[in-house]
């Protein structure tokens, strides 16, 4: 007899739960700091006279001038 509930391996499971943890760790450890990026990535768009298509330079830059950029640890290969 075949149950409808799908099998879950335990080992995909772990790595999941690994994934979010890894997650979470960087997302506390920046959540101070990204309103205060936001906001000066949106001020430097408002400086460049509002053109569009520039937001990743304009969130680089605020990170830059903040002093906060991505740890390399956070980067998942």
């Amino acid at each position: 007899m075949l149950s409808d509930k799908p099998k879950r391996n335990a080992s995909t499971k772990a790595d999941a739960t690994s994934a979010q943890a890894e997650t979470a760790e960087v997302s506390i450890g920046n959540s101070a700091t990204d309103e205060e990026v936001r906001l000066r990535a949106y001020e430097i768009y408002l400086e460049r006279g509002e053109q569009q298509g520039l937001e990743l330079n304009d969130w680089l830059q605020a990170e830059r001038e903040i002093g906060r950029e991505a740890p390399l640890h956070a980067q998942v290969g």
